[in-house]
């Protein structure tokens, strides 16, 4: 999900580059929407392996 976040930075980088406003606002809304879902989905995945008593893997 963090991969597809930051082709959506990448996506509005290049469109305010090139004078697309809208377009880069908007793919910029998205990429801050993935990250923060991304976070919360990891925070959680966290407190539950912690809950169960597992240690994590790398």
């Amino acid at each position: 999900m963090i991969r597809w976040a930051i082709v959506f930075l990448v996506i509005a980088i290049i469109a305010a580059a090139l004078g697309f406003g809208g377009l880069a606002g908007t793919a910029m809304e998205g990429a801050k929407l993935l990250f923060y879902v991304a976070v919360v989905l990891f925070v959680i995945s966290a407190v539950i392996g912690l809950m169960r008593g597992r240690s994590p893997t790398v």
